[in-house]
């Protein structure tokens, strides 16, 4: 017959052992999560679900609590955060707008055209691509004259594999959009060179299928290895690449490398203007 205390023993070793069991399966998670980031770029616009999750399995119960101290790693002891580098929004809230159809053509294809987005961070001028990609420049000129971008967070931003700060989503959830899309454009744009977007790169975000462009756009602030699948449309200035690199020193949130930027980027205001 088996005594109390054994009974207890043996209780107690089953208990460690769906810990362990728990922890590994969390582990192997985090660790194929992180492998593949650098070749999805989980990009969504329009009614689509976010591609990328905002953390690693969490310990589900009691038991991890009382043995925190034996499953302490590396990552996990990175729990303070940098100062936030940036300024308080501007007063103000972000407008609810959606339309069925992408926006006449109006600019002037052969004209130069600027996107400026005064963030809480800095300002970041992008050099816009016209004749390239005109219905992209287009598109965001509609967008800005609306005021449809003032007020909204940079909802993402990649730290590992690749390199980028994602913008232009007015729910900040990474599923939001105009209502309409746009159709890919440049993909054959000279600086991609060997599937690398450049550090300074504008681009469109997509669900990962052909021709999803909405209002959604990821900056890159580091040369990062991707397919080009992704309209490139502009070019950030010297000085809002320092911005850029600001914000990503302060890390984001999950410390696995994608997630909401520590930094609290809003784009106060978005503006285009023809030169």
């Amino acid at each position: 017959m088996v005594s109390q205390e054994q009974r207890r023993r043996q209780l107690a070793r089953e208990k460690f052992l769906r810990q362990q069991q728990r922890r590994t399966a969390a582990r192997r998670k985090a660790h194929m999560r992180n492998s593949v980031i650098a070749s999805v770029l989980g990009v969504v616009v329009i009614g689509s679900v976010a591609l990328y999750t905002t953390g690693v399995m969490k310990n589900d119960n009691k038991d991890d609590k009382a043995n925190a101290s034996a499953d302490v790693t590396p990552s996990a002891s990175a729990t303070s955060k940098a100062p936030d580098p940036c300024e308080k929004p501007a007063a103000g809230a972000v407008k609810k707008l959606s339309w069925k159809k992408e926006p006449a053509m109006t600019i002037a294809t052969s004209a130069k055209y600027t996107l400026k987005l005064a963030t809480t961070c800095g300002d970041i001028d992008v050099a816009m691509k016209t004749a390239a990609a005109p219905h992209t420049v287009n598109s965001f000129d509609f967008l800005a004259g609306k005021g449809f971008f003032d007020h909204t967070k940079c909802h993402r931003l990649t730290t590992n594999g690749i390199y980028v700060l994602q913008c232009g989503d007015p729910t900040g959830t990474g599923s939001g959009g105009p209502g309409y899309t746009i159709p890919d454009e440049n993909l054959k744009d000279k600086s991609l060179k060997g599937n690398v977007y450049p550090a300074g790169t504008v681009a469109m975000a997509n669900t990962g299928q052909k021709h999803t462009g909405g209002s959604q756009f990821f900056l890159v602030y580091q040369d990062s290895q991707l397919p080009p699948s992704y309209t490139p449309f502009g070019t950030v200035s010297e000085a809002g690449l320092k911005v850029l690199k600001k914000i990503a020193a302060a890390g984001e949130n999950t410390g696995a490398g994608d997630g909401a930027p520590n930094a609290t980027v809003v784009i106060n205001k978005a503006t285009v203007t023809k030169s």
